[in-house]
Order: C-alpha cells, then sequence, then structure tokens
C-alpha cells in the first residue's frame, strides 16, 4: 500500500502547486531591509519598520534609510524626523541642506521631542538653517533638558558653549557663510 501511496503524490503535485499559484506568496521575505523597505513605500510606517532605519543608516544605505525615514516622519514619528535631519545636514541619502534639516528639527520640537528640542535649539543659536535667534535657542535646549536629556543638561550646564556638545571638527560647517 505504501508504493501505491508514492506514486500518487508525484502525479498530483502538479495540481498542489498550480492551487498555491492562486493564494499569492506563499513564503514572504518578512525579516529582511528590503521588505521593510518595500513597507514603508507602501506607506506602512509602524514603530517596527521605523526602527529599521537607524539599522540601514548605520550600516552606511543612507539611500534606503531615507525612504524609511522620510516615510515615517510624515506620519508623525518624531525620532524620524531627527533623523532626517541628521541625514539632510550631513548630505547622506540626499543634498547637504541646513533648512531641510532645520525643519525636521522644528517639526520634532512643535510635537515635543526633547532630541528635536535640543537640535533646534543649538540650529538658533548658531543661525544654521534657520535665522540666528540664541534667546530662543537657549529656550529649546532649556526645554529639552528639563524633559531630562543629559546632553541638553551639559550644555546649559556649560552655559550654552556650542563647543562643549560639538566636535571642533565641524566648525567649518557652522561658520558664517558672510
Amino acid at each position: 500500500m505504501k508504493h501505491l501511496i508514492l506514486p500518487f503524490i508525484f502525479i498530483a503535485s502538479p495540481a498542489f502547486s498550480e492551487e498555491s499559484e492562486d493564494l499569492g506568496t506563499l513564503n514572504p521575505d518578512e525579516m529582511t531591509w528590503q521588505k521593510f523597505v518595500q513597507d514603508a513605500e507602501n506607506g506602512d510606517t509602524g514603530m517596527v519598520v521605523c526602527s529599521m532605519g537607524y539599522a540601514l543608516t548605520k550600516s552606511g544605505d543612507h539611500d534606503a534609510a531615507r525612504t524609511l525615514f522620510q516615510n515615517c516622519a510624515e506620519d508623525g514619528y518624531t525620532a524620524a524626523m531627527t533623523w532626517m535631519s541628521q541625514l539632510d545636514n550631513n548630505g547622506l541619502g540626499g543634498d547637504y541642506d541646513p533648512d531641510a534639516a532645520a525643519e525636521w528639527d522644528r517639526r520634532a520640537a512643535e510635537l515635543g521631542d526633547p532630541v528635536g528640542k535640543f537640535n533646534y535649539g543649538i540650529n538658533l543659536m548658531r543661525g544654521h538653517g534657520v535665522a540666528q535667534d540664541e534667546a530662543l535657542g537657549r529656550q529649546f535646549v532649556d526645554d529639552a533638558a528639563d524633559a531630562g536629556l543629559p546632553i541638553a543638561q551639559r550644555l546649559a550646564g556649560a552655559d550654552y558653549d556650542l563647543d562643549e556638545v560639538t566636535p571642533d571638527a565641524d566648525n567649518w560647517k557652522y561658520a558664517p557663510l558672510f
């Protein structure tokens, strides 16, 4: 009897494979970065999808990270906004654009994100990507410090000396253009 079943399985297997074509993709990628980018491109911006942008940018794939962060930021994820700022401020996966970077920080700050407040405060203090307003910048840094952000507390404790939190190798970037 066992010998009769085996040929029947081989004969019937094409019928089984035809049925699977009607079911779509039976074993889709689920945990690959390509799948997360595809999900973001299709409008899925859940927490897991958005968090993959960090791994992508740290691995050097700034284009894919930008795709994830852009969609997540547009859906209101403030951490993605601050990452978009970082990408724009450093020309990663796109052009160097301090105005766009400052705008992402402003949006995150307005939604209450401490990192967004800190970054936007520094942008204001420097006049980088936004009109310089040192007093308003300090207010944003103080708000971030009050929210418990250690680097904001460190900057406020250093009497807002930006050299305390910015490597001197970046001074060229923040120098006045006039």
